[in-house]
């Protein structure tokens, strides 16, 4: 008797079927990462769906456009600054909340958050304007804020130091040298941002 040398592979287990808060979370990943690979105007639902190893329905049913489930990927996906570093001196506070910005800039949910801002026409990028204010400048200026304030009470950073512009500085020119010349703001070009723009902005003049 001739033994076959080929067998059959066993049976392979079926997928469990997934539901609720665990396929909407496979969704907002799966947008996430089409997003980061893609952009936005290669993002499509079917993709998000095969990504998701879903039906496009399940998709759909959740999320009626490509706007609403881009939104809450993004709500749900990018990283929370909640404190300000503190570590004596607003040189060292504004370097280390500097490289948590550039970290979370550089996460899969920046470079997705980024694509949408760069691919977007205006009406588009109004509709995920509440996600970028919520989600990345309102929090960065709010620490930004705690520094310069902390400087002002040590007699660091001079009085009236603790403006809109000043706070806005930041995140304008990360994003905008970002767009402009691709920086991608390794640790030299933060401490050079910091040491050449930032500080003789802020420092008092006895600092």
């Amino acid at each position: 008797m001739v033994t076959s040398r080929w067998t059959a592979a066993p049976p392979q287990a079926a997928s469990p079927r997934r539901r609720g808060a665990v396929l909407e979370r496979a969704i907002l990943d799966a947008a996430l990462e089409q997003l980061s690979t893609v952009g936005w105007n290669g993002l499509t639902m079917e993709g998000v769906a095969a990504g998701a190893q879903t039906g496009k329905a399940a998709v759909y049913r959740r999320w009626p456009s490509k706007e609403d489930l881009v939104a809450d990927a993004l709500q749900a996906g990018l990283p929370r600054l909640e404190e300000a570093p503190d570590l004596g001196s607003v040189r060292e506070d504004l370097l280390a909340l500097c490289r948590q910005a550039r970290d979370a800039m550089f996460s899969r949910p920046g470079f997705a958050l980024r694509s949408v801002i760069h691919e977007c026409d205006p009406t588009q990028v109004e509709r995920f304007h509440g996600v970028i204010f919520d989600g990345v400048v309102g929090p960065t200026t709010k620490l930004i804020g705690e520094v310069i304030t902390r400087g002002i009470e040590r007699g660091e950073v001079r009085a009236d130091a603790a403006n809109g512009y000043v706070l806005d500085a930041i995140p304008a020119m990360m994003m905008y040298r970002n767009k402009i010349s691709g920086s991608e703001w390794n640790d030299q070009e933060v401490e050079r941002m910091i040491d050449h723009y930032m500080l003789p902005l802020v420092l008092s003049h006895g600092a």
